[in-house]
């Protein structure tokens, strides 16, 4: 019993200190938050509209089996994750949108024949000259 307890107030100092990291990391303001599912070869949504300079929090979930996330950013860098089958949570994923255009995002983790029809998109509009659209 202790050691359960023990295990799970780690967790939650990670959890915590993990959130005020992603609010410091936008100097105190927060990332929005998009929910996307996971399950039969779909992500849903498959579509997520951003803003040149916006923050995103992707909040992934599996609505059946493991899924893999892979998402490459405006600076080259990847994030691969594994999603956790149905009922055992979510893992985040953080993109910030700092060029304009169209990201794409798979599942990397084979999942069954539909596997290769698992995509989706971000799509980062241009600041405007005039600075509007925040």
């Amino acid at each position: 019993m202790k050691d359960t307890f023990r295990i799970g107030l780690v967790v939650g100092l990670v959890i915590a200190s993990s959130a005020s990291s992603v609010a410091s990391r936008q100097g105190g303001s927060t990332a929005r938050v998009v929910h996307i599912a996971a399950e039969r070869f779909e992500f849903v949504p498959a579509e997520i509209n951003a803003q040149e300079g916006e923050a995103l929090e992707l909040r992934l979930t599996s609505l059946d089996t493991i899924h893999g996330f892979r998402l490459v950013g405006p600076d080259g860098t990847s994030s691969n994750v594994a999603i956790p089958k149905r009922g055992r949570g979510e893992v985040r994923v953080r993109f910030d949108a700092t060029a304009a255009g169209r990201y794409t995002f798979e599942c990397s983790r084979l999942c069954g024949a539909g596997h290769g029809f698992m995509r989706g998109t971000i799509k980062v509009r241009p600041r405007d000259s005039q600075g509007e659209g925040s």
